[in-house]
């Protein structure tokens, strides 16, 4: 019964997220077509989350935040921004879609830094959108193993394997396990919102300084 409940609201929150999407992407006039063209999605994938059929990973969540100009820090709850030491056992565990895929934050936030690491738990069968974006990211198995592929180039790596890559080129992974897959992810696409965030903070400073 629990189970049941628990997957009724990860489906209710799917909805809703995708509900704010499309209003969002409407009140710009935007096409799908747009939007996936802009975020390095396919408009297939685009039509599933509006359609609350599909959970966006963090980076495509960020991108197509970016497109709509929106916080992605504000789409679904996560954590607060850990100082800089995380602590094993006692980082928050979150995610979208929890059945699938959730996230440890490693990072912390500070002027001028790029870099935003969690820990991901992949389940198995689990397969990632294709997508392409800005900046470099690298992979680090730290548990099973995980197909990672590149503009069509398959690689199969295992616990103690790394990927390093330009996240423009075109990517996606797969748990092809029947066990969770544990990985270290390390990129500097602002996945989790906060120059975002930062930027609101400073304007609203800025305003109530001059006001």
């Amino acid at each position: 019964m629990a189970k049941v409940a628990r997957q009724s609201s990860v489906q209710n929150e799917g909805r809703s997220l995708g509900a704010r999407l499309r209003a969002r992407r409407k009140a710009l006039g935007l096409t799908m077509q747009k939007v996936a063209d802009d975020a390095g999605l396919t408009i297939g994938f685009i039509s599933q989350i509006e359609r609350g059929l599909a959970s966006p990973s963090l980076s495509s969540l960020a991108a197509v935040a970016r497109v709509l100009d929106m916080d992605t820090g504000a789409l679904f709850a996560q954590p607060p921004t850990p100082g800089e030491v995380t602590t094993a056992g006692m980082r928050p565990v979150y995610g979208l879609d929890p059945a699938s895929m959730t996230y440890e934050r490693i990072s912390s936030s500070f002027p001028g830094n790029v870099l935003r690491g969690v820990i991901i738990h992949e389940a198995p069968q689990h397969r990632s959108e294709p997508i392409r974006h800005e900046g470099e990211e690298l992979f680090y198995i730290l548990q099973g193993a995980l197909t990672v592929e590149i503009e069509g180039q398959r690689q199969v790596l295992q616990a103690g394997d790394s990927i390093h890559f330009a996240s423009s080129r075109v990517h996606s992974s797969w748990n092809h396990t029947d066990q969770t897959t544990t990985i270290l992810h390390v990129c500097t696409m602002d996945v989790f919102g906060d120059g975002a965030r930062a930027e609101h903070l400073t304007a609203a400073t800025t305003k109530q300084q001059r006001g």
